[in-house]
């Protein structure tokens, strides 16, 4: 039955989260257990893009990205793919009714990145816009059980979200992206020049998305509320030690949160939600 091979490619998903992120992971736990398989599914999909553009090299990174493109059409419409993720993502979407316009949206984002760009603002957002925001609204599918209203009331607080969490990464990230890979997300910027200055002009537009996003996490439902709180705790335990580490130092090394220190937010924040003060 068609049942048991769901149940394998959902497993597929849940493995793939776990592998790549312990944050993510954790959050996911903490949601209700009858969206989890979803998010997981979610997740699934856009890491797998994720890793075509930034981890296969040496293969035609462009040619699987657009397989991958035609395969999701495909089993969005048949309702069955022969790819374990994929065939997990069609689920959900097919259940909560995911337009296509979020998919092709982050897809453009994921081709973004296979070509060399200088950023500048316009480019900036339309790049956050498909690698995150879209994300959050993917998500936010799943949270509203189909609540159209209560989407429409959440969306912008979902797209603010997704974009703190994107530009966090951006600063996490700053030296393997520049270094390795050879991008620079921030617009306008030379990263030869990058000083205290600037990191804080950006730190400062994170530290606003962060505050417009906790007034939505708070009017989500119970079955997903703590899942989104712990994840944005972990985001903003993140940023604030970015915060505290100097331009010299983010340039030269990946910040981390570690697992020690995440579990012990996750308590804090399990507490703080039992207690209604979120």
């Amino acid at each position: 039955m068609k049942i048991k091979y769901d149940e394998f490619t959902q497993d597929v998903s849940v493995r793939i989260t776990k592998k790549y992120s312990t944050s993510f992971s954790l959050g996911i736990l903490s949601l209700s257990k009858h969206i989890r398989p979803d998010i997981y599914a979610i997740y699934g999909f856009v890491r797998l893009a994720d890793e075509i553009v930034d981890s296969f090299h040496g293969f035609d990174k462009a040619q699987m990205l657009a397989d991958l493109k035609a395969e999701t059409i495909k089993a969005i419409d048949q309702k069955i793919s022969i790819n374990p993720i994929i065939n997990s993502f069609q689920k959900a979407v097919n259940t909560y009714q995911i337009d296509w316009s979020l998919i092709e949206t982050f897809m453009h984002s994921m081709e973004m990145d296979l070509e060399d760009m200088t950023y500048d603002s316009e480019l900036y957002k339309e790049y956050i816009m498909g690698s995150a925001e879209v994300v959050g609204l993917m998500c936010l599918k799943v949270f509203v059980h189909g609540d159209e209203q209560m989407y429409n009331d959440l969306k912008s607080y979902a797209q603010v979200l997704g974009s703190a969490f994107q530009k966090v990464n951006f600063l996490r990230d700053l030296k393997d992206d520049y270094q390795i890979l050879g991008r620079t997300y921030f617009p306008n910027i030379n990263m030869e020049e990058f000083n205290h200055t600037v990191k804080l002009d950006i730190e400062k537009e994170i530290h606003d998305e962060f505050q417009q996003a906790l007034i939505g996490i708070k009017k989500l439902p119970k079955s997903s509320k703590f899942g989104v709180y712990l994840a944005y705790v972990y985001y903003l335990s993140l940023f604030k030690k970015i915060q505290n580490t100097s331009h010299q130092e983010i340039i030269n090394k990946r910040i981390r949160i570690h697992n020690g220190k995440k579990f012990s937010l996750m308590f804090k924040s399990y507490m703080l939600c039992k207690m209604q003060w979120v």
